[in-house]
């Protein structure tokens, strides 16, 4: 029988609704399995069991003065091997056998390293949560009230569109800013032309994009890349560069359908009640985990046209662009991935953090499940530094290709309860992170979450970074500054002013952010 007749053991009416969605019948059947079977229960939680310190070698703050010393013969074959041909004495200070690379040098260094990279954003769902009225509410609901114009604006430009189409931030005047994703094709036109201009080579294709769209999304997403040719934000850029930045490496993700609460125990089934209507199943992504399956042949495209690097990242957080820096390191040392984590603030209360897990590997476990908040403040009284995983990660493409079968089996598959507009159900996800406690030989790369992580997993938190409601004196206040979003709103203002005037080259006029033109930029180069 052929497979598109096949319902997998659902029902023929459930079927038709699932195929209707873009879920895909035979995996979601094949997790559901799995799952009863307790397939899955080798997947065992991250214990912590210690805080790692920051040694400067495979932990490294990149926030001050940065001091690596790597073995010049070794470092010069690595990236001979690739092709490029240059003289590493030259960018260092010599002692010994050692090359010792600062800052400056190693972001030096970096930049002629862009033939070698490539920049993928993962973006393969729709912005559902993003704009859930629940979600946005229960954040905190006297600053809902208070921007809830804004709310609004931003949710009749795109609700049920795929959140890299939707503005990234709102301008004083109220009118909305540039999409996260034309955002990161104007940073990468910046970079190239930084590349053009260090080594006068203009006749090259470097830092392609790719990405990870879904089933749900990806139409969408081509019919946008049309239009952006002749977007303010990257017009001047691809005509001075020479670069087709829309021109973008795909894999698709397919959906998978929810699943039944936790609280419904086991055996899971299909949730499909949706929004309170009988059989109406829930679309939902699989996690960016699973980008290594879906990108397999991307992956491998990359590889065969000479990109030995490739960074990976969240398409709505604004402060994953490229940082010579970090491609630098890597390409000196050849390890296998280079992860970000920011230092813990007041603020940070929940999230990814960084770990020695019970099989004395470093990790990364939820704060409040893994690893206890009073663990955490001992740790802090100890002098030791507290480090959030940024869910930005740089790889070593040659070995990530060469592991992929191993990843895709291994990278494990977690069930969360959901309480949405939708209902209350489970999703199955796989987290790309995960992959940390995987590898062997890798950095952790210390960074201000307000200059590389400015992420919005809800509106807001675009709206707090857009400054809506700073000046209104019923923002609301707290006295504890664990608990003062005004404090939290004002530093992720700062973060995205900084970040919009420098990697993003725009400028303000008057009440809005305009894009700055190519000799505007080439002059501040």
């Amino acid at each position: 029988m052929r497979e598109i007749n096949n319902n997998y053991g659902f029902s023929p009416s459930l079927a038709v609704e699932m195929r209707k969605k873009g879920i895909d019948l035979r995996l979601t059947r094949d997790i559901l399995e799995k799952y009863n079977a307790g397939e899955f229960d080798r997947f065992q939680p991250v214990k912590a069991t210690g805080v790692p310190k920051i040694d400067g070698k495979r932990i490294i703050d990149l926030t001050g003065e940065v001091e690596v010393r790597v073995e010049l013969t070794t470092a010069q074959k690595n990236l001979e091997k690739w092709g490029l041909k240059i003289n590493l004495s030259e960018f260092c200070k010599v002692e010994g056998t050692e090359g010792v690379f600062d800052k400056k040098a190693l972001h030096s260094l970096g930049i002629l390293l862009y033939p070698f990279l490539g920049y993928g954003i993962l973006n393969g769902g729709s912005a559902s949560s993003y704009f859930d009225s629940k979600k946005n509410r229960s954040f905190n609901p006297r600053y809902f009230e208070l921007c809830q114009q804004e709310f609004s604006v931003l949710e009749a430009i795109g609700k049920n569109r795929s959140k890299g189409l939707v503005p990234a931030y709102i301008n004083e005047d109220g009118t909305p800013g540039a999409s996260f994703i034309e955002l990161k094709m104007r940073s990468l036109l910046i970079e190239t032309l930084r590349y053009q201009k260090v080594t006068g080579i203009k006749a090259q294709r470097i830092l392609p994009m790719f990405q990870m769209t879904s089933i749900y999304n990806n139409n969408e997403m081509k019919e946008a890349y049309q239009h952006f040719e002749d977007s303010p934000y990257l017009k001047e850029l691809a005509s001075k560069t020479g670069v087709e930045v829309t021109k973008v490496l795909t894999g698709v993700q397919p959906m998978l359908a929810a699943f039944t609460h936790s609280s419904l125990g086991r055996p899971k089934d299909i949730f499909t009640t949706a929004y309170g209507k009988e059989n109406n199943p829930l679309p939902m992504p699989g996690g960016h985990g699973q980008n290594f399956a879906v990108l397999r042949d991307t992956y491998q495209e990359l590889l065969d046209n000479g990109i030995k690097m490739v960074y990976l990242g969240n398409v709505d957080n604004l402060g994953f662009t490229v940082n010579p820096v970090a491609v630098a390191l890597l390409a000196l040392q050849a390890k296998q991935a280079g992860f970000e984590f920011s230092f813990r603030t007041v603020v940070d209360v929940k999230g990814g953090v960084l770990v020695i897990d019970q099989d004395n590997r470093m990790n990364c476990a939820d704060l409040g499940v893994a690893i206890s908040h009073e663990d955490v403040f001992a740790a802090e009284e100890r002098g030791e530094r507290i480090l959030f995983n940024c869910a930005t990660g740089l790889f070593n493409l040659e070995y990530l290709v060469s592991h992929l079968d191993s990843i895709i089996e291994n990278l494990p598959i977690r069930f969360s309860d959901q309480d949405k507009d939708a209902g209350r159900y489970s999703q199955a996800e796989q987290v790309t992170w995960e992959i940390i406690g995987m590898l062997d030989d890798f950095y952790v790369l210390g960074i201000d979450k307000y200059d590389r992580f400015l992420a919005a997993k809800l509106v807001m938190e675009t709206l707090m970074a857009s400054g809506i409601g700073l000046d209104d004196p019923r923002f609301p206040r707290e006295e504890d500054p664990k608990k003062d979003l005004k404090y939290t709103a004002s530093r992720l203002h700062d973060g995205l002013k900084q970040k919009l005037f420098t990697v993003y080259g725009m400028k303000k006029v008057g009440r809005r952010w305009e894009p700055k033109s190519v000799k505007e930029l080439e002059h501040e180069m």
